[in-house]
Order: structure tokens, then sequence, then C-alpha cells
């Protein structure tokens, strides 16, 4: 999940506590299929966009998606997460890039996109590129 720091930071995040804050704004239809596909415990990067470049954190879905209150529309969702920790370690854009094994990830193919899967195994990679 991809936020700007001087909009929404990985320290906004943590400050709000245990009952998270919504993850909404996206306006993206593939970024919000994927927040529908989120399930309650699933856990996920936090990325600083822009200003850093690189995860800075793990937030947790604590509720699925339901419709975003700041889209008129009607159109899109979001799900609301709390902060689980920060990374010992942020891990940049580009270290992603430059391991191999993580070419495939949408934060390379589709530099955009807000909110994108990560597979199981890339999870680790990253996890351990962290040294969490």
């Amino acid at each position: 999940m991809k936020s700007e720091p001087d909009v929404w930071s990985i320290d906004q995040q943590k400050k709000v506590g245990p009952k998270g804050a919504p993850w909404d704004g996206v306006r993206n239809y593939q970024a919000a299929k994927n927040l529908k596909n989120m399930k309650k415990g699933d856990l996920c990067f936090f990325y600083h966009s822009n200003i850093g470049k690189e995860i800075v954190g793990i937030v947790e879905v604590i509720k699925e998606f339901y419709l975003d209150k700041t889209d008129q529309s009607g159109r899109f969702v979001a799900v609301t997460v709390k902060f689980r920790n920060k990374l010992l370690k942020p891990v940049t854009l580009e270290e992603i890039k430059k391991d191999k094994q993580l070419s495939h990830l949408a934060l390379i193919k589709q530099s955009r996109l807000s909110v994108m899967p990560v597979d199981y195994k890339s999870w680790k990679i990253i996890n351990n590129m962290s040294k969490v």
C-alpha cells in the first residue's frame, strides 16, 4: 500500500493506534480490486511513495472493504488498517529493482499502482532485506 509521506505517513498511521484508519482515496480500478481482495488479518507493506520511495513498515487489515466515504460516485472502496511495525531498515525501490527475484512485482512493472499484491516468496525476501 503506497502513500506519500507528506499526506499520510507510517508515523501518522502509528499514532491512530489500534482502532486503525481507513485506507481511502484510491481511484484506480485495479487498485480498488486489490482492496476488495484483502481479508481481515492480511498484512501489507506500507510504502512511502514520491518522497523516499521505500517500504517503511507493515500494517494489518482490520476491516474488509466498504464504500469509500471520500468517493461521491459510490464506485470505490476503502479498507481499515492498523499499524503493526516499522521496518528496522527501510527497503528502497532501488534495492527491490536490483533483486532479480522481485522483478515480477507490480511495484516495478506498474509503478503508479497504489495498492498491489505481494506473493509470499517476495514478502519473505523483502522482510529479509529489511532485517525484520
